[in-house]
Formats: C-alpha cells, sequence, structure tokens
C-alpha cells in the first residue's frame, strides 16, 4: 500500500500497525487533508491484504493525541461543506469499526472534539496520566461531528455524556479511567505504546477470525435490541463452526496443545 502521506504515517511493526497523525505543530488537529488521506488509508486497510493482527492509533509528539477539528478551516465552510466535512470524518470512524482486527487509541495530552471522537471509534483506550478528554463543540457554538453525540453516551451512559458535552468541560484522567472511558492508564507515552503493543500480541495468540468476528458481532449490535443481537451472535456463532480456526481450536484444546491459527 502507499506509505507516502503528508498529515499520517503508518508503519508495520512485528505484524502489527501502527497509524499516527503527523501534524504535531497543529497539535494533530484534523483537517480536510487528515481525513483524506485517513480515508485512504483505511479503506486499503479493511481488505487486510498486510495480514495485520492488531492496530495502535496515536497522534505525534507529547502534547496531543488529536486536539480536536482544525477550527480555522471550520470558521471558512459553508453548511454544505460543513456536512461533506462532517460525514468524511464519520466515515473514517465507521471504517475503524469496520477493520477486521482490533485497533487501541493510545492518547497523551489533548483528546477534544474530533481526537475523542477518533479515538471512541477504537476497541478501546489506552491512555497516559496527560491525557484530557472532552467534547466542547458547544463553546465554538457547533455541536459533535464525528459521532461523538453517538457514541460518548454508549461509553459513559447518556446522563453523564449529555452532562460532559452541554457543559463542553474536559474529562480528566481519573474520571476517563472511572467511568469507563479508558482501560489503562500509564506515566509515559513510550510506556504506553509498549503497553498496547503487549495487549495486542496477546489478542494474536488467539483465532484472528474470531476475534474480528466478536469486534464485528459487538459492534453491530450496539443499536439494535438485545433480542435482535442475540439472533446476529447466534447465527455467527453457528457460521464459525464451519471455519479452519475452530476445528484447529477445539481440536488443540483435546490434544492438549497450542492451537495454531490461520484466520480461516
Amino acid at each position: 500500500m502507499n506509505t507516502k502521506f503528508e498529515t499520517i504515517t503508518f508503519e508495520v511493526k512485528d505484524g502489527f500497525g501502527v497509524l499516527t497523525i503527523n501534524r504535531e505543530k497543529s497539535l494533530n488537529a484534523l483537517n480536510s487533508l487528515v481525513h483524506i488521506e485517513l480515508r485512504d488509508c483505511l479503506s486499503v486497510l479493511k481488505d487486510n491484504d498486510l495480514k495485520l493482527r492488531g492496530m495502535i492509533l496515536t497522534g505525534a509528539g507529547e502534547k496531543a493525541f488529536i486536539a480536536g477539528a482544525d477550527i480555522v478551516e471550520m470558521s471558512e465552510m459553508t453548511s454544505d461543506e460543513a456536512y461533506d466535512f462532517a460525514t468524511l470524518g464519520q466515515e473514517n470512524t465507521l471504517l475503524m469499526e469496520e477493520l477486521p482486527f482490533p485497533i487501541i487509541a493510545c492518547v497523551n495530552g489533548f483528546a477534544l472534539g474530533g481526537g475523542c471522537e477518533m479515538a471512541m471509534s477504537c476497541d478501546f483506550i489506552y491512555a497516559t496520566e496527560s491525557a484530557v478528554f472532552g467534547q466542547p463543540e458547544v463553546k465554538l457554538g457547533l455541536i459533535p461531528g464525528f459521532g461523538g453525540t453517538q457514541r460518548l453516551s454508549k461509553l459513559i451512559g447518556r446522563a453523564r455524556a449529555k452532562e460532559v458535552m452541554y457543559t463542553g468541560r474536559n474529562i480528566l484522567i481519573d474520571e476517563a479511567k472511572e467511568v469507563g472511558l479508558v482501560v489503562k492508564v500509564f506515566k509515559t507515552k513510550e510506556e504506553m505504546i509498549s503497553g498496547a503493543m503487549e495487549t495486542l500480541k496477546k489478542i494474536s495468540f488467539n483465532s484472528p477470525l474470531a476475534v474480528g468476528l466478536a469486534k464485528h458481532v459487538m459492534n453491530a449490535g450496539n443499536d439494535l435490541t438485545n433480542v435482535e443481537g442475540l439472533e446476529i451472535e447466534a447465527r455467527q456463532f453457528g457460521e464459525i463452526f464451519g471455519s479452519e480456526d475452530m476445528k484447529e481450536g477445539t481440536t488443540a484444546f483435546v490434544e492438549k496443545r497450542k492451537p495454531v491459527f490461520t484466520g480461516k
């Protein structure tokens, strides 16, 4: 795949992807070019020809994961241009949810507005003690546009999400961990990236087919009733019984050996 981008970088380390928003001087703010390059990169990764077992999403530098959307660019948009900008950002968050492998958001510094939204579209969030989350769009006369109105309530509860969004206040790291927005906290960015890699390695010992399918079923059930979600689960549970990974996993258990999964 093309890895020559202007605003992002993508590299593969030991079978795991590292996708970095690379606008450090602008605190990694999301402008149209960032979203276009993200879409180009994520669209290729969706087919997973690189056979990735997981990915980290992070931001360049120490001050910000993604400080938010690029307000300078947004201030001159028409309503139609703003709609296109929002749908482009939403397309990227949906692409990350559709990738057939887990993504860990590694957040240090600011993850506000669009930054918080991008982090929430990952499978889970690791953060440093300096991380700051929030959806402060109302302070600019705006509302979230990349999925914040939908995802924040699913992660921290509807009433709390409304309070955070209506006030535009920040969520500091202790609260973020307490309410389940952040899964693990680290002292430094280096420790966080290392910890995320270790988690991805642990996940990679399992069936990539099963992990990807579990991700799909959980995300598909987000907007469904419990009964509808259970139907999807049962259907996919039945289908995976025809896979080589299922046969290998169960056979290895019976034979008391470690399974060798192929993702088929």
